[in-house]
């Protein structure tokens, strides 16, 4: 019974041991992808509960919430730029451009 939680105890520890390897092994235009989608997913939930609040009747912390909606909006545009960049393809800068320019205008909307 004792060699059974040793050989449980080794097994695990090296499949625990193997997980992080898996996140090293994404290549940096995967990242700023997953980036890119991850933040822009924030910032539509964000600019979602605003719109929900609003129909609500409620304009609590409405400013704040789309400040960091646009931060947000803005980082995802960069890490876009940054995987067009590595993936050496040309980005479609008028789309990223229009994109920037309405994250820009949230942003500076509020006081």
């Amino acid at each position: 019974m004792r060699k059974f939680i040793i050989l449980a105890s080794l097994f695990i520890l090296l499949t625990s041991s193997n997980s992080p390897n898996q996140t090293l092994a994404e290549t940096p235009f995967e990242v700023y992808m997953s980036d890119f989608y991850s933040k822009s997913n924030r910032a539509s939930k964000i600019l979602k509960e605003i719109e929900i609040n609003l129909k609500e009747g409620s304009r609590r912390n409405v400013c704040a919430k789309q400040r960091e909606a646009a931060r947000l909006g803005l980082l995802a545009n960069e890490s876009l730029i940054k995987a067009f960049e590595i993936g050496e393809t040309e980005p479609p800068m008028e789309a990223i451009i229009s994109n920037q320019k309405r994250w820009e205008s949230l942003l500076n909307d509020c006081p």
